[in-house]
């Protein structure tokens, strides 16, 4: 009768957490536990309306106004010249994966002075007879946690020893948020006949309404970001300065991949930075690929609200009247064009807003047409063309990271950076 008894107080902590999380999933959207509508046609049509033709041609003064409204009324400014410098590669493991690559990183700096701050690019490269294309990931987790099994560095400059969130809490994150919210499934990537590269974007500017505006300010560039948004879109740049350095690197197919507030930040990225070749944009919600004027789900005012760093400040003078908001986000995906780019979701994420992300990428696939590349090609919210310009991702389930994603983000990634390489490009 003891042992029992021993064995449920030893586990008492565990239950009641598991309680906890539970009762929050049953009353919370944002986790996943209502169903996104996928009915769209009679939803009104996304505004402003989109001068499509203007807005494709690189350069153009329209296209450049619109960027100029996004950076006045949400995202604040490109901190265009911002001095990036970075070191040489690091080796972590010389035979990576059983032989198949290695694991190296390497310090990269962004702004001047004793305030500019510096991250860790982590690259798996394979070994390839060639230059090779590379998808680069931001993500949520620490270095520690993305390459479990790897002496990195963490950011606080000493080698990792493991993943940070373990036990119940660990168990916790990947039952709520997927397998792979953390972990990078780099065999599946390599082959996908690409390198994968990833870090930690708070190791950059940290991810806390405190601090955030205080780091950015303090970058010493002659312009400074003043959101975070904006400034993890710049630190994908950056990590792009230096793979389309490495010979080993393909520089006209560098990726950028996000989930969720960094799927936001994937997006800015390749309207601000236009070497990028692909995007995979996961769950990217509101501010990323979501309509400003929904009122389904987080909406923006709500996320504003929470986060107020990811957005410039002057965004809080909108979130009274977002439906007078003067850019919305289908106006973004056409500035992403032609970059083709996958649009992930989930059927469960209502708090993401799939519907009216889904009309946004509906709006914005006359952009891409026009350019003379497909956008939207599929019929309803429930199909998939990975190679379609604007590649749209819907499966069951929540705010996550899960296998099915992985699966869809390779294949996509494959079709239009690996398919039609020449032989020799391949990856042993």
């Amino acid at each position: 009768m003891i042992r029992p008894i021993l064995w449920f107080l030893a586990r008492l902590p565990l239950l009641v957490l598991i309680l906890v999380v539970s009762l929050i999933m049953s009353s919370c959207s944002m986790l996943g536990m209502n169903y996104a509508s996928l009915e769209t046609t009679n939803k009104a049509a996304p505004e402003p309306a989109l001068d499509v033709a203007a807005v494709t041609v690189e350069g153009s003064p329209a296209r450049e106004a619109l960027k100029q409204k996004f950076e006045d009324v949400l995202y604040g400014p490109w901190p265009a010249g911002m001095p990036v410098s970075f070191g040489d590669w690091q080796m972590i493991d010389p035979e990576y994966l059983d032989g198949r690559g290695t694991l190296e990183e390497v310090a990269i700096t962004v702004g001047s002075g004793e305030s500019a701050s510096t991250f860790h690019l982590v690259t798996a490269f394979p070994k390839a007879s060639g230059p090779v294309p590379v998808v680069i990931n931001q993500t949520f987790s620490s270095t520690c946690s993305v390459f479990p099994d790897e002496r990195a560095t963490d950011e606080d400059g000493t080698f990792c020893d493991g993943p940070k969130i373990t036990g119940a809490l660990g168990w916790l994150e990947t039952e709520i948020f997927g397998t792979y919210i953390s972990v990078a499934p780099v065999g599946r990537y390599f082959d996908a006949g690409l390198a994968y590269a990833s870090f930690y974007a708070s190791d950059f500017i940290p991810d806390s309404k405190k601090e955030a505006p205080a780091a950015m300010a303090a970058l010493g560039g002659p312009v400074n970001p003043t959101s975070a948004l904006m400034a993890w879109a710049y630190s994908f740049s950056a990590a792009t300065d230096v793979l389309e350095a490495d010979p080993r690197i393909d520089p006209q197919e560098i990726a950028v991949m996000g989930h969720s507030r960094h799927g936001k930040s994937a997006l800015m990225a390749a309207v601000w930075d236009r070497r990028i070749a692909a995007v995979v944009a996961h769950q990217s919600g509101f501010a990323g690929a979501s309509l400003s004027r929904s009122h389904t789900g987080e909406r923006l005012d709500r996320m504003a609200k929470a986060y107020p760093h990811w957005l410039a400040p002057q965004a809080q003078e909108w979130l009274d009247k977002l439906d007078e908001i003067p850019v919305d986000q289908h106006e973004l995906l056409a500035l992403v064009a032609p970059t083709p780019v996958l649009l992930g979701n989930g059927r469960r994420d209502v708090w993401s807003d799939p519907n009216s992300s889904f009309r946004a990428a509906e709006a914005a696939s006359a952009a891409y047409e026009v350019t003379g590349h497909p956008g939207l090609t599929v019929s309803g919210m429930q199909d998939f063309d990975p190679a379609a310009g604007i590649a749209w991702w819907l499966r069951p389930g929540g705010h996550s990271v899960v296998s099915e994603d992985i699966d869809a983000f390779t294949t996509f990634l494959h079709d239009h950076l690996v398919r039609e390489r020449p032989p020799q490009y391949a990856v042993h």
